[in-house]
Parts: C-alpha cells; structure tokens; sequence
C-alpha cells in the first residue's frame, strides 16, 4: 500500500490552479500544470506517480496534458486500442481503479501492453464538467496497489477540488475561441464589403449587382470568394482592409 505520508494538495493549489485560468494563454497550458501538480502531490522520493488528463471532446479522446512524456505515452497507448481505463472513465464519469494490471482481466490488450512499459496500477478519475465535454485525471504507477486507502481518498478530492478550475477553464477556452471565430468571421466579411464598394464604384452598379459580379468572378476562377475579394483591394495598392474593433 502506498505510504500514508502522501501530502494532501492543500487549499493553496486549488486558488493556484484558480489564478492560473485566469493568466494561461490557453486551456492546454492550464491542463498541463494540472497534470504536473497532480503527479508531485502524490509521488514520493523514487515512487514518481505518473499523471495525465484525458479530454473528450466531439467523442474523440486526446491526451491534451501530461506530467511527462512517460505519462504521455501510457494514455495514448490506449487510444491505439480505442478504449481503457482513462476513456471509459471520462465516457462513463465512473472511477476506475485497478490495483493490479497482472490480476485485472478487462482490455487484455491493453493491459499486456502497459504491463510491458512496467506499470502496475492505474487511477482515472473523471471531472465534473459541463455539457458533453468530458475529462478524467489518470494516475499511474510502477507499483501495484498503489492508488489504495488514503492516497485513493486524496486523489478524489483533488479531482473533486479541481474540477471547478477546470470548468473555469474550458468554459474560457470555448469563449475564447468564439471570439476568435467571430472575429475572422468579420474580417473576412470586412474584405469583401469593400471589394464590393470597389465594383459598385467602377461598374457605377448597385450592392447587389456588385456583389453578384463578385460571386461570378470567384465561380469562374474556381477562387474563394474572400480570396477574390482580397485581390481586388490589393489592387488599390493602399494596403489592406481592416476591421475596426470598440472596445
């Protein structure tokens, strides 16, 4: 059984993880200290925990965090099986816990095949998130019964203490990337607005004709539309289009 001087994660890595949403660049920076708390709050001096966190999204599984490259390897061995203990724990939102992989007779494969890597026991723990993105923390080690009694206890309520952060996190995340998409959405639209303000000038044609003419000249090039567009504000030689933003 795993020593019962495992530190508990203290409620100062909780408000870190917190801040830390607030100041990473991106929901992958914020998973991968995650992962590397984890494995230090319950790795010992030559019994380092491996740690990683399996993120569903779209139904497709992706290793976005891991606290080494060791850990990295061990969760994508299961996504070249297409399922495990980490899959079915972020699909299911169940705990999965094997104390023994030697004993343990589910995903054969895949269990002879971390065996070979030397891993013994393994933990995956699911977040709480919300709609149907899904995510467990997954804990492995070299020893077996590794994750039993208390050191099971802390890594529950180190998941259960996390997981706001990491709704935090993901809900910032797909804020951020709205925001991306609408911008590209208006710039793109920008560029063509003023490709049609161009025609209408030259043709002495109506918004609408001017656009049509647009779409014609993208279908005969076989071009995009924007690219197009884009072509004809070059070629005003005065730089180009800018979509202006208030703040």
């Amino acid at each position: 059984m795993a020593s019962e001087s495992t530190a508990k994660p203290e409620t100062s890595i909780t408000e870190h993880l917190n801040e830390l949403v607030l100041t990473s660049s991106d929901v992958g920076e914020f998973l991968h200290e995650l992962a590397r708390i984890s494995a230090r709050s319950l790795s010992e001096p030559g019994d380092e925990v491996l740690c990683g966190v399996t993120l569903l999204r779209h139904r497709k599984a992706a290793t976005v965090a891991s606290s080494s490259p060791e850990a990295q390897a061990m969760d994508e061995i299961q996504y070249d099986f297409g399922d495990g203990p980490c899959m079915t724990a972020s699909r299911e939102q169940v705990t999965i816990h094997i104390t023994d992989l030697r004993n343990h007779d589910r995903w054969d494969s895949y269990a002879e095949t971390v065996l070979g890597q030397g891993v013994r026991s393994i933990l995956a723990i699911p977040f709480v998130l919300e709609g149907e993105t899904r995510a467990a923390l997954n804990l492995y080690s070299h020893r077996p019964g590794r994750f039993e009694g208390r050191v099971l206890e802390l890594a529950q309520d180190f998941v259960s203490q996390t997981s706001m952060a990491l709704r935090l996190a993901v809900r910032f995340a797909h804020y951020s990337d709205a925001a991306a998409n609408l911008k590209a959405t208006l710039e793109t639209r920008t560029v063509i607005d003023v490709a049609v303000g161009v025609i209408m000038a030259q043709n002495r044609c109506s918004q609408e004709e001017a656009f049509e003419l647009l779409k014609a000249a993208s279908s005969t090039r076989n071009i995009k539309l924007h690219s197009v567009a884009t072509s004809i504000v070059d070629s005003l030689g005065q730089g180009p289009a800018k979509t202006h933003y208030e703040g």
